[in-house]
Order: structure tokens, then C-alpha cells, then sequence
């Protein structure tokens, strides 16, 4: 088969079906299915004695798994092209979410912008894990800005990432982890011993694609601000990649992040990123998806021109 279709056709299709359709609620999408896969596995691993090691057998069996699956797949319809093409393209579609993200980062600032208080911070916990019930318009704002920053990096840049390293099948082998880790990769007491493997292999996975989301955020907002910000702050996250993504982004917009929330009634003081702690306007909503919209395509490109210079 083809190089071109079978490496760069089905990014640029899967990319422009995101773009244009994002991901409707009401479709099918295989993330779901790995999100039921894991509460079944999960509801019957999770008991008794031995957590950590049951744990890390679903880890490891489900991502090896869905790596197998997509790679034999691939491999019996390489006999059929079009039919590889389609598979590929709906399935990168699939594993992109750049279009849903900045629908539901808008979705909220128009929310809270027409409708007023309550109605932005109901429409804010569809998307956040912390209490948004006492949340002011300038912290439902934050909480927006804060998930589309980290979002850029688990839902877009690190999913093109392993496209370009390992093709579909480290795609979705991603996904699976990302999931895993949304789902079990809690420091509670269910899932401390449980969801242990699975957070730590999220951290692995993310380590690079978070800094070279930071570094494309820089560079498509020429922010000098944004690059120092990173040095700064990007480690002051309690997690080990989202403060990257999270600092570039206070930078460009010249605003603070972090600061106390509250997650399932508990208080966690989160380190400020950032120094302005300036109220965050309506209209800066479309800064954000320029800067989304332009990481991902520069992302695209860099794979593109490397994939032309290797072969």
C-alpha cells in the first residue's frame, strides 16, 4: 500500500472530520467503549486483597490489548485500501478532540455570559472535576481556560504524537491510557492502590507530548511571557506535565491559574501559575481557540515534515 495513504491521508481526513464534525454526543466513539471495558474490569478486580498487582494487570492487559487489536486490524484489511483508509481516518477522527474541547470551553463562557451564575457553573461541572457550586464568574472562567490547556495536550497534541511514533494502533493504545487514568488514577481511598500503575503510566506518557504542547503554544503566540512562564511555573503543578501547558497559557493571556478548590469536599490548594490575577474577559475565549486551532496544525506540519524527510 501507499506511504501517503497509509501514514499521511488518513491524519489530514481524521484531522479535517474533526474539525468539522467534533464529537457528537449521540455517536458511538471507542473511548466510551474503553470507559465501560474499565468500570467492568475495575468492579471486578477491585476487591480484597492484592489491589495494587490486579490494578496493574488491567493496566497492562487493557492497553496491550487495544494495541493488538488495532494493529491486527490494520493488518487484515491492508488487503482491502480503501476499506485501511476508512478504518484509519475514523478512528484518528476518533482519538482527536480539538473541535469537541472548544465547543465546551465556549459553550460555558457563553453560558455564564447569557445566562448568568448558576446556569455557568452547572455548565462547568460537565466538564471539571472540582465543586463549582460556589465558583465566582472569574473562577468559572480560570477552571475553563485551565482544562483547555491541559486538554490541548491529552486530548490533541499527545494523541498526533503517538500517531506519528507508533501510527493508529499507539493512538489508540494512548487513549487507553488516558482513559485509564480519568477513570482510576484517583489518590482516594478506592482507587489509591488500584488506579496506582495506570496514573503512573499516564505520567510517562504525557511527559513529553505536555512540553512540546508548551513549546508550540509559544511558539504560535510569540510570547516571550509564555516561554518564561514555563521555566517558572511548569513545575509548580501537582502534576508532572499539566503545569507546561497550563503556565504557557497564563502567560499568553498574562493571567494566574491555581489557587484553592474544592474536589468531593475536600479543600486542595493548588500553587498559583502565573502572577496577574486579573479577571479573564468574554471575548479572550477566542485567543484560546487560536491558539488551540494553531498548536494543533503546527503539530501536523512538524509530522508531516519529518515523516517526508525519513522516507
Amino acid at each position: 500500500m501507499d506511504a501517503f495513504v497509509k501514514f499521511v491521508l488518513p491524519l489530514l481526513l481524521g484531522y479535517l472530520l474533526d474539525l468539522l464534525l467534533g464529537d457528537p454526543r449521540s455517536w458511538p466513539h471507542p473511548v466510551k467503549f474503553f470507559g465501560h471495558l474499565i468500570g467492568y474490569t475495575e468492579r471486578l478486580l477491585n476487591r480484597g486483597h492484592g489491589r495494587l498487582w490486579k490494578g496493574a494487570l488491567m493496566t497492562l492487559g487493557l492497553c496491550a490489548a487495544v494495541f493488538i487489536c488495532f494493529y491486527l486490524a490494520q493488518h487484515w484489511l491492508e488487503q482491502w485500501p480503501w476499506a485501511w483508509l476508512a478504518f484509519t481516518t475514523v478512528f484518528v477522527f476518533f482519538a482527536l478532540a480539538n473541535k469537541s474541547l472548544l465547543l465546551e470551553g465556549r459553550e460555558v463562557f457563553d453560558t455564564l455570559h447569557q445566562q448568568g451564575l448558576e446556569a455557568g457553573r452547572k455548565r462547568l461541572s460537565w466538564i471539571v472535576g472540582r465543586d463549582t457550586t460556589a465558583l465566582s464568574p472569574n473562577q468559572i472562567r480560570v477552571a475553563v481556560m485551565e482544562s483547555m490547556s491541559e486538554n490541548l495536550s491529552d486530548g490533541v497534541i499527545a494523541p498526533l504524537f503517538y500517531y506519528a511514533l507508533l501510527g493508529l494502533p499507539g493512538m489508540m493504545l494512548y487513549k487507553m491510557i488516558n482513559t485509564l487514568d480519568s477513570m482510576v488514577g484517583y489518590k482516594n481511598d478506592r482507587y489509591y492502590y488500584f488506579g496506582r500503575v495506570a496514573a503512573r503510566l499516564d505520567d510517562v506518557a504525557n511527559f513529553i507530548p505536555a512540553r512540546i504542547t508548551a513549546l508550540l503554544m509559544v511558539l504560535v503566540s510569540g510570547s516571550r511571557r509564555a516561554a518564561q512562564y514555563i521555566i517558572r511555573f511548569g513545575r509548580s503543578h501537582a502534576s508532572p506535565n499539566s503545569g507546561y501547558p497550563e503556565a504557557a497559557l497564563a502567560g499568553i493571556l498574562n493571567c494566574r491559574f491555581g489557587g484553592p478548590n474544592t474536589y468531593h469536599g475536600r479543600v486542595v490548594e493548588k500553587p498559583y501559575i502565573g502572577e496577574q490575577p486579573r479577571d479573564i474577559a468574554h471575548h479572550e475565549f477566542s485567543k484560546v481557540m487560536y491558539v488551540n486551532h494553531a498548536t494543533t496544525l503546527v503539530m501536523i506540519f512538524i509530522i508531516l515534515l519529518f515523516y517526508y524527510l525519513i522516507i
